[in-house]
């Protein structure tokens, strides 16, 4: 009869040894190899087992415990679950699944909701353990209202906070919770912007909650260039709102006017002028899917119904659209003449074409569209300078210039009556 081989035991610690049972600390205690982490490993000081400390030495780990996983007990320690982003799933593939034994236990995340008491079978879960984060993190929280996300000494809270900001995703309260079951465990909830200067203690976990339409600011009170962090936005591409402001007022939108957004991004000055013209139309055109996604959170969040979303690649589908009094158009590259010169053959009588851009070539290609349509042009610049916190006070940290083209088309002239 062949010989059994003996299994390796993967225990999950769960949030110390006060959520071990009678059974794992007798395995722990017969174990002739006790393997884990310094944290893990510290807890069992007494052990007689020899003891192989994991790190970043996974590889070399498992070439120890497969030398002597036949002849000698192991056990290994992990942290929480062993299945839940641990240890167990890379000791599976390696030794093989009849193999292994995994006892699970409390995994971090069930000990955080459990900290904060809030449900959390619809929550998002993410590890930026070993990833790069920002795609992860922004695609994680689409549409979500809860999601909790495991760091590590590179992407801490404060990274997560930051990306947050940077993302236009500061809809978001942030909880931290610091060495979850230790002596000096802490747990609280803060501001992006105080988060993203924080230091905080490892292990650490944490639960990001969206806060409710009701309570956002952007539904109490709206004005012209609303601040960045109100709308949805990827890696800063935003008009910023000093921009949008100025924007705004070179459109001299006025209610019931139709309003072209063309080039969206992310909407933010169709969601605005939306507002402002209401119950007349915006029609925003964008071309990617991505920032199509973020117009609509945009528009959820502002409550905004007049204004309809179309994915198309400029300057087609204008046709279909309804005439405009008003088109902005936000940068267009290469293609921004081909765009106005389309976009203007749409244009009511006493409508303005307003064109924002950061290319020096653009100015003059803009320009010269404008006249071939008979606009009249105007051109400003405007420049921002932001400040920036230091130790003891603020810097101006100058934002990109951006170009302002504004367009008018005049009021046609009649032809003079006989006898007039």
């Amino acid at each position: 009869m062949q010989k059994m081989m003996p299994l390796v035991e993967i225990i999950g610690i769960g949030l110390g040894l006060q959520d071990l049972t009678a059974q794992h600390l007798e395995l722990v205690q017969q174990a002739e190899v006790l393997v884990g982490g310094s944290r893990h490993l510290a807890l069992f000081p007494e052990a007689r087992a020899e003891k192989i400390r994991i790190g970043s030495n996974i590889q070399a780990v498992c070439r120890a415990l497969e030398e002597r996983m036949d002849w000698r007990k192991v056990v290994v320690l992990a942290s929480g679950d062993p299945l839940f982003y641990g240890i167990g799933a890379v000791l599976i593939q390696r030794l093989g699944r009849d193999r292994v034994r995994i006892h699970p236990n409390i995994s971090s995340v069930a000990a955080a909701f459990a900290r904060i008491k809030h449900p959390w079978s619809e929550a998002g879960l993410l590890s930026l353990h070993g990833r790069q984060g920002d795609a992860d993190l922004e695609r994680q929280l689409k549409g979500r209202k809860l999601c909790a996300v495991l760091t590590d000494r590179s992407r801490t809270p404060a990274w997560v906070a930051s990306r947050l900001m940077d993302q236009g995703q500061e809809m978001f309260d942030m909880c931290v919770l610091e060495r979850l079951g230790a002596a000096d465990e802490r747990v609280g909830w803060y501001a992006l912007e105080e988060a993203a200067r924080t230091a905080f203690h490892d292990p650490n976990i944490v639960i990001l909650k969206r806060r409710s339409m009701e309570t956002t600011p952007v539904l109490r009170s709206f004005v012209p260039g609303m601040p960045d962090t109100c709308f949805a936005h990827s890696r800063g591409l935003i008009t910023k709102a000093e921009i949008r402001a100025v924007t705004l007022s070179k459109l001299e939108l006025l209610p019931e006017c139709v309003v072209w957004d063309l080039g969206a991004g992310c909407g933010s000055v169709g969601i605005e002028a939306a507002l402002l013209v209401a119950p007349g139309q915006v029609a925003a055109v964008e071309k990617n899917e991505s920032r199509i996604s973020e117009i609509r959170e945009n528009q959820e969040r502002f409550q905004v119904e007049n204004l309809e979303i179309i994915q198309a690649e400029l300057p087609e589908g204008l046709s279909r659209l309804p005439a405009p009094h008003r088109i902005f158009i936000g940068g267009g590259g290469e293609g921004l003449a081909a765009i106005m010169t389309e976009a203007g053959k749409y244009l009511l009588q006493e409508g303005i074409m307003v064109v924002n851009t950061v290319l020096l070539e653009n100015v003059q290609a803009g320009r010269q569209a404008m006249q071939a349509l008979g606009l009249q042009t105007d051109l400003v610049q405007v420049q921002v300078g932001r400040s920036k916190a230091m130790p003891w006070g603020a810097r101006l940290q100058a934002q990109n210039p951006v170009w302002i083209l504004q367009g008018r088309k005049p009021e046609s002239k009649r032809s003079p009556e006989k006898g007039d």
